[in-house]
């Protein structure tokens, strides 16, 4: 019994790192060719932000419906459709005549993507068991650090051997692979759910997501801070939020009631305030590298591999410490590491050396904190708080890169290098906030969970 639950872990496993990688890739390595795309398509740079802007735009739409879908037609069959959906969009997306063109076909493929990293990280939590959750999120977690990082060389190696159209036709061997592994490896399931689509619910959430997520990256790029779609998305959510808490658990899109329990509504808000410094410092590094030291796009492109390769070392063991000790003591002491990673950085004026610290330290929280957020949860929750996760972190990249993007503009009459280091201590305090939520996280229900025979 217990080879047959490690080898159906692992072989989710497989199945999932095969979508998702692609999946991530396309978030960053279609930036590099914005300017190739706007002269074949013969457009402005802004109009040609659309293909990457609508993308994410339709990513963020559908998270919420990846817990409807899967309590109604399974994990299995979620993973299949949105696999199918993201290669259509990938094959679309290289077929592309026009500016528009590309832009409703990237969203094709938003619509597959935006299903496949939740969908993914449920299939992993329920194959691992409570037992197995650190190694799960580690596991998960490891594409999402490196994808950054390696997607801007790669892309810019296809563009300039290949030709942009081979952005999206890599996703196609790949996905199908995937989609062939999908189809032996993972379990077929039981009959399908009969719970409802809360229409209303998702007619306020979704256009909420994506007009905040629009906002805050108009905010990122130099916007005003009154950016209408920033203020409409807020409305809706809100609306949402009201409408959610008021309604009978199960009726609504999301279960909001979740964060009554102390270690998930921990977990949760610790990964918020790190992701929103961590992502916030992944784009501030590039700029600082152009701007203040004068290094190209390939310098400030390189200085984050260091962080990757940092995580890389310390996801898989993060992923054993929280398994057998709890995620507390990996989480602060991950949190520690980045901000002394980073708090180098500053003092040192960049370097190798407090990048890889950084990494680290990133790879010890994103993995103890994510699987926190599970150990105390009921395993019928599953879908629900991975949908929940996912949305709170994705809004988490978008805001902290908006109010450093606006700290930056405060702070540029003293001096370009010094609204940076302004900047990156700010950085600093958001990442140590997040020792707080980590410390209120529950050890006794995981010690208890823990002793249990796998």
């Amino acid at each position: 019994m217990r080879y047959a639950v490690r080898n159906s872990f692992r072989a989710t496993g497989l199945v999932v790192l095969l979508g998702v990688v692609m999946t991530m890739l396309d978030t960053t390595i279609v930036n590099v060719a914005l300017g190739t795309l706007a002269r074949d398509f013969h457009t402005t740079l802004a109009s040609i932000q659309w293909a990457a802007t609508g993308y994410l735009l339709a990513m963020s739409m559908t998270v919420p419906i990846t817990g409807w879908a899967v309590g109604r037609f399974g994990v299995r069959n979620v993973w299949l459709v949105s696999l199918t959906l993201f290669v259509a969009g990938s094959a679309l997306s290289a077929a592309a005549w026009s500016l528009w063109s590309l832009v409703v076909f990237r969203a094709v493929q938003g619509l597959g993507g935006g299903l496949l990293l939740p969908a993914g990280q449920m299939m992993l939590a329920q194959a691992a068991g409570k037992e197995r959750m650190g190694r799960a999120m580690g596991l998960i977690s490891l594409p999402a650090m490196l994808v950054p990082v390696l997607g801007p060389p790669l892309g810019g190696l296809i563009v300039q051997g290949l030709g942009w159209r081979w952005l999206f036709l890599v996703n196609v061997p790949v996905c199908a692979v995937a989609l062939l592994a999908a189809l032996v490896l993972l379990p077929r399931e039981p009959g399908a759910g009969t719970r409802p689509l809360d229409v209303l619910g998702l007619a306020l959430l979704s256009p909420g997501l994506a007009a905040l997520v629009y906002g805050l990256s108009e905010v990122g790029n130099g916007g005003s801070v009154l950016h209408p779609a920033v203020w409409i998305g807020l409305a809706l959510v809100a609306a949402f939020t009201v409408r959610a808490l008021r309604g009978q658990p199960g009726g609504t899109l999301l279960d909001l009631r979740l964060f009554g329990d102390r270690t998930f509504a921990s977990a949760v808000l610790a990964l918020v305030c790190y992701s929103a410094a961590a992502f916030g410092f992944t784009v501030l590094v590039p700029l600082y590298s152009q701007l203040a030291r004068g290094g190209d796009a390939l310098e400030a492109g390189l200085l984050l591999a260091p962080m990757g390769i940092g995580a890389a070392i310390t996801m898989p063991l993060a992923g054993k410490l929280t398994d057998s000790r709890g995620p507390r003591g990996a989480g602060a002491a991950g949190v520690l590491l980045a901000v002394a990673g980073i708090g180098a950085f500053v003092l040192l004026g960049g370097g190798p050396g407090p990048m890889f610290l950084l990494g680290l330290g990133h790879g010890l929280v994103a993995t103890s904190v994510a699987a926190a957020a599970y150990k105390t949860l009921e395993h019928t929750a599953i879908p629900a708080a991975t949908t929940l996760s996912t949305i709170a972190v994705r809004l988490a990249a978008p805001f902290g890169v908006a109010v450093l993007a606006v700290l930056l503009q405060l702070f540029t009459a003293a001096g370009v290098e010094r609204a940076f280091t302004y900047a990156f201590w700010v950085v600093i305090g958001l990442a140590a906030v997040s020792l707080v939520p980590i410390a209120l996280i529950g050890s006794k229900s995981w010690r208890r969970s823990s002793s249990a025979p796998a």
